[in-house]
């Protein structure tokens, strides 16, 4: 297992269909659906039941869900830190919760993540100066032969 597995893990999933709680690849996911759909093939069962949850990610809550819970189940780095294979969380707005995420594939001058995105499906994206703006955190998947 290694972060350039990872991310051929990840990219597999290119073109899947954007679906709001789905997981599977092919079919339909969402960005949490494509980083459970990789951990499933990189490391196993998933580690905890994903409970239902709004488009909002319990924005109007303010609860930090998302986040939480890749705390509890990934290894957490600085934002400047940056290697494929790391799984970034993204602000959609100055203030809000952390609600959308995606796998880094490439590093340096041409940086680029892949997430599903609602309209685009699983696609690969520049990490351009307005995403890296919105990044919240940045973690690496628990593997083995990091």
């Amino acid at each position: 297992m290694s972060r350039a597995h990872a991310v051929a893990v990840a990219r597999s999933w290119i073109g899947t269909p954007y679906l709001h709680q789905g997981s599977r690849r092919g079919a339909g996911c969402d960005c949490l659906g494509l980083l459970r759909g990789v951990w499933r093939e990189l490391l196993g069962p998933e580690p905890e039941p994903v409970p239902r949850y709004s488009m909002d990610w319990s924005e109007p809550q303010g609860e930090e869900a998302l986040l939480q819970a890749a705390l509890r189940h990934l290894r957490p780095k600085t934002l400047g830190d940056e290697s494929p294979g790391d799984v970034l969380l993204f602000r959609m707005r100055a203030g809000s919760v952390a609600k959308h995420l995606g796998l880094q594939a490439r590093t340096g001058v041409d940086a680029s993540f892949i997430h599903a995105y609602s309209g685009h499906g699983v696609i690969e994206s520049a990490l351009s100066a307005p995403w890296r703006r919105r990044i919240a955190a940045r973690f690496a998947l628990p593997m083995e032969n990091d």
